[in-house]
């Protein structure tokens, strides 16, 4: 990969500065002198795990736009701008959202869309999508990008990462409790978390992260053929999404950063697949195509 795959890559890396610097700092109020105390460290396991998910999200837009250069249109300054400004305007009116920022930035041929809400969402184009494909088949992208925002995709799937960053949390710091335990069995009674915990709730968030992102990636496909159903739905056909996969299929689609993937239009072949936000692109086609 050129660039490492907005959500899922950003939340992963606030989740272990946050789970690091609390483990550091003996930030364990769920430690009690009778042991651990599960109901204490659950909540702080839904304060980390939605904390750090939500201000990914906040986020998201932001780094979208820094780590790819994107350049958001504010006035066209060529008959290019102003076609996608109104392709997404057309789209956005028809599915019911306030316009969305627009953006252009370089690159091999990919798109994505991202922001915090449905009231504050940008869609980013590349310039090598935009020279690449027809307009027909640029128009399908900019529907399946529409469409996301539309379905409230980012929202889902942050949520969906609060969940299993919860469960991250919640299982490491129980397994550092037991670690540090049998590590200092027949031992004096610890007042607080010891080397042992410190160490294995380190290696647990990060092992249980990659888990969590192979998780949240299945959930990221599903909504992928919603957004190709979306699109279909704002072409009035199936059919100008499924060319554009075709040409997708045929030409190295640009990568994106993580913190955009999960919302752009590319994918991985073979066990990768697993890590993938997108499903194959073959598979999507025929699934558009069952519809027609």
């Amino acid at each position: 990969m050129k660039r490492i795959m907005l959500l899922i890559g950003t939340n992963l890396a606030i989740m272990l500065v946050l789970g690091i610097v609390s483990t550091l700092t003996g930030a364990h109020k769920f430690f009690s002198g009778s042991g651990l105390d599960l109901g204490k460290l659950l909540f702080f396991a839904l304060l980390m795990g939605f904390g750090g998910s939500f201000i990914s999200l906040w986020l998201s837009k932001t780094i979208a736009k820094w780590s790819t250069g994107a350049r958001v249109i504010d006035t066209p300054a060529n008959s290019t701008e102003l076609w996608l400004i109104d392709t997404v305007r057309r789209f956005a009116e028809k599915a019911g959202l306030p316009m969305p920022e627009v953006a252009i930035y370089e690159g091999e041929p990919n798109a994505f869309a991202t922001g915090a809400s449905r009231n504050s969402s940008l869609v980013a184009v590349s310039t090598g999508l935009l020279q690449s494909m027809t307009r027909s088949e640029a128009e399908a992208v900019i529907a399946h990008e529409v469409a996301h925002i539309a379905n409230g995709d980012m929202v889902t799937l942050t949520l969906i990462q609060g969940v299993v960053n919860t469960f991250v949390i919640f299982i490491a710091r129980v397994i550092g409790w037991l670690v540090d335990s049998a590590l200092r069995k027949g031992g004096d009674e610890p007042s607080g978390p010891g080397i042992g915990y410190t160490i294995t709730v380190v290696v647990c968030d990060i092992l249980f992260g990659i888990l969590a992102s192979i998780i949240v990636m299945y959930f990221s496909r599903q909504r992928e053929f919603r957004a190709d159903a979306g699109a279909a739905q704002l072409m009035g056909s199936p059919r100008p999404m499924a060319a554009a996969l075709r040409r997708l299929g045929g030409m190295e689609a640009g990568e994106l950063p993580q913190n955009v993937a999960t919302a752009g239009i590319n994918g991985r072949p073979g066990w990768m697949a697993l890590f993938s936000s997108h499903p194959p692109i073959e598979e999507r086609i025929a699934v558009l195509e069952s519809r027609s």
